[in-house]
């Protein structure tokens, strides 16, 4: 097995009962590099089942009955078994099912064009009048959307594009990329959009303009700014959108123009897939790549479409379509959730529609039912609430949300949590995906709407939510975050650290923006453990975070979690991303929901004497009013801390201007002396009600009282 902390985990781990039946098998090449890998499951000592496989993971096409099970691997080449894992099943894991690829192929060739659209489909001349009712507004949306742009939008040229990929980002070059994206983008969804409208209403203005936007797509150079090399996300958005207006108008395309749109698709996808399989299909041993593991998607997707007019789409299918659905997202264990923070989230929820829709339909099976999904909508509804002031935790948690993906996301759900999310949450799906989706949307077939929990763990990505009540808009939210996967990618050297809501107001927030993926501001403030609420010493010194890779053993991790009616409580420990600087680095974390309070435990020891800081951050004023005493107000919302540990002095801090139109504060508790070793007790009382505190000590330990509740602490 190999030790590199990118290279793939085996799973399923020890003794764990899986959300999915069956599992997916995964584990590290053999350095031999075989070329087959049997898989053995047993119950007991009995052999149920056999694999061989190619590839270094194995998704079986059968479910597993209730049970424990050991399953181990060996390569072709030798007999050397890896240690057996233990995995359990049972009446919570969720049967998914994927058959095999050429039933896959089969299912795709078969269904009738256009294989992206239910096989229900309806021009809108035939809704029924509550469809029209549900989806006459988008109808109307997009119909107004594309007429304006026929001609509104400019036509996209090579030419509006010089500068080639370096290996140095700049903020030229950061510019470019995002012009690309975005203009690639609208014409993207010009020539889909215009497209499906043409489908649904026969109108001839919207055959001509799909076909002018497509064959503009197509006339753009493979090898050119907008190539793979150079923008990785406009050769997939060109070729994905190309696919699916070829589908959407199969039967209205000219054997020339079909040609030369099938000729592009060829060369761009060539590109992906070379890549992705590179190096026997360096995704499946190396998975953390974001970028790879939605190409890989797209991939997927588009050789659906073009089973039998592109020869190598059959190589494309084989190699992406059940490695896709295997996969799905590399960024938490298989409960669902979101280790890159919920911007990133976002943006997934709305990248999985797109392609888990058409995919699902042209492979005859329903993505969304994978337990994983499950799990991430859960993940979304807890630390992205309907209510919520915005974006927790990694990059671009800054900006503030399209509620209506993650809404949209939700929709496709049966369950009483995700018709209360569909609900309550803001915002209004893609008109595109909406439109395309089956009749009536899932949620729309619920009766009965029920907040999750008020409290969650999500131990594969390290993240607690605790909340006053999910059923209220105006809650009070903490997050807490210790997470395995450090600060890697678009995570933040942030273990250990906590986010504060109120009523809709940031009351400790993250501070800094992103000016640019890894720009100086990015890499010297907004990743820093300083730009956080969270432990540093002398002066701002934090986590390690530094390259790619190697941020991933550099982590935290959720050691404890519990949860009742009247409080919650969760520890981290952040040890192994100070990177040897701090010998022990625990927070423990309780949320008293009777009282509206918070209290964080910090317990720090280091081999060398540091004078150690608990940061805080604020979207208003910081005051200090003596004491340990500080309070925070943001508009009509309020918090007031207690620092009640020894040797602390409140102090004052800075940082960068921060994003124009928004207000930032900086403080510390900081210790006034160096020392090996250190606690802070801090009580964050919302809304300032002033309770009181009592800390008592005795032989068996110390009692602290906050109001009429009462916490057993360790001394």
């Amino acid at each position: 097995m190999s030790a590199d902390p990118i290279a793939i985990k085996p799973r399923p781990e020890q003794m764990q009962v899986q959300p999915q039946n069956p599992p997916a098998f995964t584990w590290s090449r053999h350095p031999l590099k075989p070329a087959s890998y049997t898989v053995e499951v047993k119950s007991g000592s009995t052999v149920v089942a056999t694999y061989t496989t190619k590839r270094n993971f194995y998704l079986p096409t059968k479910a597993f009955a209730a049970g424990t099970y050991t399953w181990r691997v060996t390569p072709s080449t030798v007999e050397a078994w890896s240690t057996p894992r233990t995995f359990v099943i049972d009446s919570t894991s969720k049967v998914f099912e994927v058959p095999d690829s050429d039933v896959l192929r089969s299912n795709a060739i078969k269904h009738p064009r256009p294989r992206i659209l239910p096989k229900e489909f309806l021009p809108a001349a035939q809704w029924s009048a509550q469809m029209k009712t549900d989806r006459g507004a988008a109808l109307n949306r997009l119909t107004t959307e594309v007429v304006g742009r026929i001609t509104s939008l400019p036509a996209i040229r090579d030419a509006d594009w010089v500068m080639f990929a370096t290996s140095t980002m700049t903020a030229a070059r950061s510019a470019q990329d995002t012009d690309i994206r975005t203009k690639i983008g609208l014409a993207a969804r010009q020539t889909e959009a215009a497209a499906l409208l043409f489908r649904l209403t026969g109108d001839a203005k919207f055959l001509n303009e799909a076909l002018l936007r497509g064959d503009q797509l197509a006339a753009l150079n493979p090898y050119g700014t907008t190539s793979y090399s150079n923008q990785d996300q406009a050769t997939r958005q060109i070729a994905f959108s190309l696919a699916k207006t070829l589908d959407l108008l199969y039967d209205k395309l000219d054997a020339t123009r079909r040609a030369a749109w099938l000729k592009v698709i060829e060369q761009r996808v060539a590109v992906i897939y070379t890549d992705l399989a590179g190096g026997d299909g360096r995704m499946d041993q190396f998975p953390f790549d974001s970028h790879g593991g939605s190409n890989l998607g797209y991939t997927a997707v588009i050789a659906a479409l073009v089973l039998n007019e592109i020869p190598a789409a059959q190589n494309w299918f084989d190699f992406a379509v059940r490695s896709f659905i295997h996969s799905t997202s590399v960024w938490s264990g298989p409960e669902g959730g979101y280790s890159q923070g919920t911007a990133y989230g976002t943006y997934t929820a709305d990248i999985l529609i797109q392609q888990w829709q058409p995919l699902g339909e042209a492979l005859g099976m329903n993505l969304f039912n994978k337990p994983w999904a499950i799990g991430f909508t859960n993940y979304m509804m807890h630390f992205l609430p309907p209510g919520s002031p915005g974006n927790v935790f990694g990059d671009e948690r800054e900006i503030i949300p399209n509620w209506g993906l993650t809404k949209a996301f939700a929709s496709r759900y049966t369950t009483p949590t995700a018709a209360w999310y569909a609900k309550n949450q803001l915002g209004e799906e893609n008109d595109l995906t909406l439109l395309t989706a089956r009749y009536p949307l899932p949620v729309q077939t619920v009766a009965t709407a029920v907040p999750p929990a008020n409290a969650a763990l999500y131990p594969s990505i390290g993240w607690v939510a605790m909340h006053s009540s999910m059923a209220d808009r105006a809650r009070t939210s903490l997050y807490f975050k210790s997470s395995p996967y450090g600060s890697y990618n678009h995570s933040h050297s942030d273990q250990n650290s906590i986010v504060l809501n109120s009523g809709g107001r940031r009351l400790l927030m993250e501070a800094g923006y992103q000016d640019y993926y890894m720009s100086p501001l990015v890499t010297s403030w907004y990743r820093q453990t300083k730009a956080h609420n969270a432990i540093t010493y002398d002066g701002g010194i934090g986590q390690f975070t530094q390259g790619t890779g190697e941020n991933l053993g550099y982590n935290g991790r959720i050691t404890a979690f519990s949860t009742s009616a009247a409080l919650d409580y969760a520890e981290g420990d952040a040890t192994p991303a100070y990177a040897g600087s701090l010998n022990s680095a625990i927070r423990k974390v309780w949320y008293l929901r009777n009282q509206d309070a918070v209290v964080v435990l910090d317990k720090l020891s280091a081999p060398a004497a540091h004078k150690f800081e608990w940061n805080m951050h604020a979207a208003g004023p910081i005051k200090a009013e003596g004491g340990g005493k500080v309070s925070i107000t943001n508009v009509d919302r309020s918090v007031c801390l207690t620092d009640l540990s020894s040797g602390s002095v409140f102090e004052t801090r800075s940082g960068p201007p921060p994003k124009a139109g928004t207000v930032e504060n900086h403080g510390a508790y900081a210790k006034s002396a160096a020392v090996t070793s250190a606690e802070f007790l801090v009580v964050l009382d919302v809304g300032c009600k002033r309770p009181a505190l009592s800390l008592t000590t005795s032989a068996s330990g110390r009692t602290l009282t906050v109001g009429t509740q009462t916490l057993s602490l360790p001394k």
